[in-house]
C-alpha cells in the first residue's frame, strides 16, 4: 500500500498533524497512518558546503584563496542532527513512500529547510505544499484540503536559495579577507561581517558617533502664568512667524538661544495685561493596525523590556505548543478579505475569557466586524497575514505568554473600535507685541483606547476663558535648559531603524511604503541583534544598545575601504527587496546571484590594496599636543593615534583592554603624562577594572602602562587589613579561618601563599556586593538565600540566585525551581549543584 510522507519542521507541528488528521500509531521519529507517515525535521538539518573539488583545506585565511565563488553549493549533514536526517532520508527512499508534502513552516526559511533535505536525499517523487497559517485542528484539516503545487513553491525556493547562497558568499569571503587584513602584522584577529548584521551595526556606531560628537547648546523658554476671571494657566513663549532653519534642526519656534533676548521678554511682559482667544478642534485617532512580528517586538520591548529573541520565541510558543495565535513570523498587519466569518468566530470563542467578553459583546453587538481595507486587504499580504489570536482558549500560560497573548488578543479587538475621539484646544495670550502658546487636549470618546489597555493621557487643565478676554501677566520667568544629543539604540527603536534600512519610520504609511526594503526579514532581525551581542559588537545597558570599540574599527575599516555594500543600510535594505521580487517571480535568481557575486569580489579586492595604517578614515584626528619623543603631530590612522615624525615610530593604541579612548584622555595623558584613574577596561577573565595609565620613558622610548601600586606592598596591606578583621567562618577547604579584606572573603592560608589554600571570594560578584552576613551563611551552610542584584555580563541584565559552595570552594549560582515544571532553570541548578561554575 503506498503512503504519503509528510515532512514538518519540528517534532511538535508533527505530532499536531498527526492528533489533526487521526487514527496514527508513534513507531520511531515516526507517525504511521493509512494514508500518511508523518515525520519531521529539527529545523535545519543540513548545510551549505563548497564542493569538493573548489574547497579550500589550507591557507583559508590568506589573500591567496579568495575570493570563494564556486560554480555551485551542494549541502552536508549538520553534524549534530546527523542521526535524524539519516532517518528521514531513509523513509523518503523507501518504496512504500509514493509521494511528499512539504509541511515545513510556511516561508522562506521553512522551505529552504526542505528543499536541502530534497537535495540531499536526490529523490524525484512527487511534492506538494502544505501552507499552514494557524495550528488548530480545523486549520490544519483544512490545509490538507488545498495543497499547493510544487511549481507553485518554484519562486519561494529560488529566493530561499539565493538568500543562503548570498549569506554564505558574504559571510565567509568577507569574514576572511576582513581577517586575513587584521591579522597581515601576525597573530590571528577573526573579524566576522554579514550581508545583514554588518550594515545593522553601521546603524548603531552612525548613532553613536552623533551622540559623542554632540555639543549641547544652551537655550531659554520663557514660561509665564496668566490670570483670567475664572482662574490660573500656564503657557509658553512662542514665535508665530517661525520656520523650520534648514541647517538648524534644534531650533525651535519657542526657544532662544540668546539669555539677553529671552530675558528681553521677560521685562516686557511683567505685570502687563493681555489678550487671550483660543480655538477648539475636534480631532480623531484610529485604532493601529494589527501586529506584525516587527510591530510586536518593538510594542514588546517598549511595554515589557522584552528582547526581540524573547518576544519571537514566545509568540512562536503560542502558535505551536498552545495554538493560541497564528503563524508569527509575519510582515503582514493586514487579514485576507474572505477572513470575516473567521474573526467572527474568534470573537465569539474569546467572549468567554472575562477579560474580554465585554468588549467582544460591543464589537458583535454593534456589529463592527465589517469590510475595510485598514483591516482586510489581500493586497497587503504575502505569504502570512497578520498576527492574531485563533480563537483556542488558553489554559497554561506562563507569565511573559500571557502578556504577549494579551497585547495581540487586545490589538485584534481594538483594531474594530471606532476611532477615539479628543477635543484640541489651543489658546493664544497676546501681551504688548509677544504670543504665548497653551494647548490642551481631553478625550471626549475613548474607542479604542479603552480595549487596548492604554491609559489616556489628561490634557492640560485649562480655566475657562472668553474670547478677547484681558488677562494678567501674574508670573514670568525664564528657565534654563540645553539640547540634548539623539538617544541610543535600544531594540524597539533598532528594529524600526531595520525595518527601514536605517531610517527611523514611526509612521505606519511611510512603513508600509518601505516593506521589504529593510534590514533582514521580521523572523531574522532578533536573531541579527543578539548575534552582534554574543561576538561582542554590541553590549546592553538596561535597554540601550551600545558599541564596543570592536565595532568602531570595523566600521571604520569598511568604509575605509569603500565596502559601502556593508555601511549603508539603506543599500543592502535593496538586496532584501530583491529577494522579496524574487519570492514574486518579479527577479531572476541568476541576475541576483551576479550581484553578490560582484559585490563579494569587491569586498576581497578592497581589502587587498591596503595595509593596517594606511587605511584612510573619515575626518582624521589630529591632537594638539605633540609627540613625546620627537615633537611632531600625531594623527589618528585606522589603528593607532600615530606620529607623523620620520622614523619616530611612536604612538597611543585606540583601544586598551577592551575600552577606546576619547580624544580628550589622549590629550590629558600627552600633556600631563598620566590620566585617570578611567572605568571601564576589561581583564582577560572578562571582568571589569578601574586603571590610571601613565606615560613613562624607557630607554629612550615613549610607552603606556597602567599605573598599578606595587603589588607586594598591596599584598603585605592586605594581610595586615585581614588582621584586624572579624574571622568569618571555617574555610572549607583547609580548615582555617576565612578573614574579610577590603576586596574579598579570604583563608588566612591563602593571603601568605595561594599554594597552601586557594580559597578567595570576591565582596562583589557581578557588580551585587556580598554582605558579611551573606558570606558566613554562604560558608557554614554551602547556601545563600535568594538573592537579587547580580547583573549578568552576557546580556548585562539583573538576575536573582542563590549562591551555591563546594568542597573544592567553588562558588557559584543555583537559579530557583518553578513549581511543577521542569525548566531550564532547574536544570542549570541541578548541573551548578554538582560542579558550580567559580565566580570572582
Amino acid at each position: 500500500m503506498s503512503q504519503t510522507l509528510v515532512i514538518a519542521e519540528k517534532p511538535s507541528v508533527a505530532t499536531d498533524i498527526a492528533r489533526a488528521l487521526g487514527g496514527f500509531k508513534k513507531e520511531g521519529d515516526f507517525w504511521i497512518g493509512e494514508e500518511y507517515i508523518v515525520g519531521s525535521a529539527v529545523g535545519h538539518l543540513l548545510e551549505l558546503s563548497v564542493p569538493e573539488e573548489f574547497d579550500v583545506k589550507r591557507g583559508r585565511w590568506s589573500f591567496n584563496n579568495l575570493p570563494v565563488v564556486p560554480p555551485y553549493f551542494e549541502v552536508k549533514p549538520i553534524k549534530k542532527t546527523e542521526s535524524k536526517f539519516n532517518a528521514l532520508s531513509k523513509m523518503i527512499r523507501s518504496r512504500k513512500v509514493t509521494a511528499i508534502i512539504n509541511a515545513c513552516d510556511a516561508g522562506r526559511e521553512g522551505e529552504l529547510i526542505f528543499r536541502f533535505i530534497m537535495q540531499a536525499v536526490g529523490t524525484k517523487k512527487p511534492i506538494s505544499r502544505l501552507w499552514l497559517q494557524s495550528m488548530t485542528k480545523d486549520s490544519i484539516r483544512a490545509a490538507f484540503e488545498s495543497l499547493r503545487t510544487d511549481e507553485e513553491m518554484h519562486s519561494l525556493e529560488q529566493a530561499a536559495r539565493s538568500r543562503a547562497e548570498a549569506d554564505w558568499l558574504v559571510g565567509i569571503n568577507g569574514t576572511r579577507a576582513m581577517t586575513a587584513f587584521n591579522s597581515k602584522d601576525g597573530g590571528f584577529f577573526l573579524t566576522t561581517v554579514g550581508r545583514v548584521q554588518t550594515p545593522t551595526l553601521a546603524i548603531v556606531v552612525t548613532r553613536e558617533k552623533e551622540i559623542q560628537s554632540f555639543v549641547s547648546r544652551p537655550y531659554w523658554e520663557v514660561k509665564a502664568t496668566f490670570e483670567a476671571t475664572a482662574g490660573h494657566y500656564e503657557s509658553v513663549w512662542f514665535d508665530p512667524e517661525f520656520k523650520k532653519i534648514k541647517d538648524d534642526a534644534e531650533a525651535r519656534a519657542d526657544r532662544f538661544f540668546s539669555e539677553k533676548e529671552a530675558l528681553a521678554v521677560v521685562e516686557a511682559c511683567r505685570g502687563k495685561s493681555g489678550v487671550v482667544t483660543e480655538t477648539k478642534k475636534r480631532t480623531r485617532q484610529l485604532p493601529p493596525a494589527l501586529f506584525d512580528l516587527t510591530s510586536l517586538q518593538r510594542e514588546a520591548n517598549g511595554r515589557f523590556g522584552f528582547s526581540a529573541k524573547t518576544t519571537l520565541s514566545i509568540a512562536q510558543s503560542l502558535y505551536e505548543k498552545h495554538k493560541v495565535l497564528t503563524y508569527p513570523r509575519t510582515d503582514a498587519r493586514a487579514l485576507p478579505e474572505d477572513y470575516i466569518p473567521t474573526v467572527k468566530e474568534t470573537l465569539a470563542n474569546l467572549q468567554g475569557l472575562d477579560a474580554y467578553s465585554s468588549f467582544v459583546v460591543q464589537i458583535l453587538e454593534k456589529n463592527w466586524v465589517k469590510s475595510d481595507k485598514r483591516i482586510f486587504d489581500n493586497s497587503k499580504i504575502s505569504d502570512h497575514f497578520a498576527i492574531v489570536p485563533t480563537g483556542q482558549m488558553p489554559k497554561t500560560l506562563s507569565e511573559a505568554e500571557a502578556k504577549i497573548f494579551d497585547l495581540v488578543t487586545r490589538r485584534f479587538m481594538a483594531v474594530f473600535f471606532p476611532a477615539a475621539e479628543f477635543d484640541v484646544t489651543t489658546r493664544i495670550t497676546k501681551v504688548q507685541e509677544h504670543s504665548f502658546r497653551t494647548e490642551g487636549k481631553v478625550q471626549i470618546v475613548r474607542g479604542w483606547t479603552e480595549v487596548a489597555g492604554r491609559a489616556s493621557k489628561a490634557g492640560t487643565d485649562l480655566c475657562e476663558v472668553r474670547d478677547n478676554e484681558s488677562v494678567l501677566t501674574k508670573d514670568i520667568e525664564k528657565e534654563a535648559l540645553a539640547t540634548k544629543p539623539p538617544a541610543r539604540f535600544n531594540e524597539a527603536t533598532l528594529l524600526s531603524a531595520m525595518e527601514g534600512a536605517g531610517k527611523t519610520v514611526e509612521q505606519d504609511e511611510l512603513r508600509d511604503a518601505m516593506a521589504g526594503k529593510g534590514l533582514g526579514t521580521p523572523a531574522t532581525r532578533a536573531s541579527i541583534i543578539e548575534t552582534l551581542i554574543e561576538q561582542k559588537y554590541i553590549r546592553r545597558d538596561g535597554r540601550d544598545l551600545i558599541p564596543t570599540p570592536k565595532a568602531f574599527q570595523l566600521i571604520a575599516l569598511l568604509r575605509g575601504l569603500t565596502i559601502n555594500a556593508l555601511t549603508d543600510p539603506a543599500l543592502t535594505g535593496e538586496w532584501e527587496h530583491k529577494l522579496s521580487l524574487i519570492e514574486k517571480g518579479n527577479m531572476t535568481r541568476a541576475d541576483f546571484m551576479k550581484e553578490i557575486s560582484t559585490m563579494t569580489e569587491h569586498i576581497v579586492s578592497a581589502a587587498k590594496l591596503y595595509d593596517g595604517d594606511m587605511v584612510p578614515i573619515e575626518n582624521p584626528v589630529h591632537l594638539q599636543h605633540c609627540c613625546p619623543q620627537c615633537g611632531s603631530e600625531v594623527v589618528e590612522n585606522y589603528r593607532r593615534f600615530a606620529c607623523v615624525g620620520k622614523d619616530c615610530g611612536f604612538s597611543l593604541p585606540k583601544v586598551l583592554c577592551g575600552r577606546l579612548f576619547s580624544v580628550e584622555e589622549l590629550e590629558t595623558l600627552l600633556a600631563e603624562h598620566q590620566v585617570g584613574p578611567l572605568q571601564g577596561f576589561i581583564s582577560k577573565k572578562g571582568w571589569p577594572f578601574e586603571a590610571t595609565i601613565d606615560l613613562v620613558r624607557e630607554e629612550g622610548l615613549w610607552q603606556i602602562k597602567f599605573a598599578f601600586e606595587d603589588m607586594a606592598e598591596e599584598k603585605a596591606a592586605e594581610i595586615e587589613d585581614a588582621k584586624n578583621q572579624p574571622e568569618i567562618g571555617v574555610c572549607p577547604v583547609c580548615g582555617g579561618r576565612v578573614l574579610a579584606t577590603a576586596t574579598a572573603y579570604v583563608c588566612e592560608k591563602a593571603l601568605v601563599d595561594s599554594k597552601k589554600c586557594a580559597f578567595r571570594m570576591g565582596r562583589t560578584i557581578l557588580q551585587r556586593e556580598i554582605s558579611e552576613a551573606e558570606a558566613k551563611s554562604l560558608i557554614e551552610t554551602g547556601r545563600t538565600q535568594l538573592l537579587d542584584g547580580f547583573i549578568s555580563k552576557r546580556t548585562n541584565r539583573p538576575f536573582k540566585s542563590f549562591l551555591v559552595i563546594d568542597k573544592q570552594g567553588r562558588v557559584g549560582f543555583e537559579f530557583q525551581k518553578k513549581e511543577g515544571s521542569d525548566t531550564v532553570a532547574e536544570k542549570v541548578t541541578k548541573k551548578t549543584t554538582r560542579k558550580p561554575k567559580k565566580v570572582e
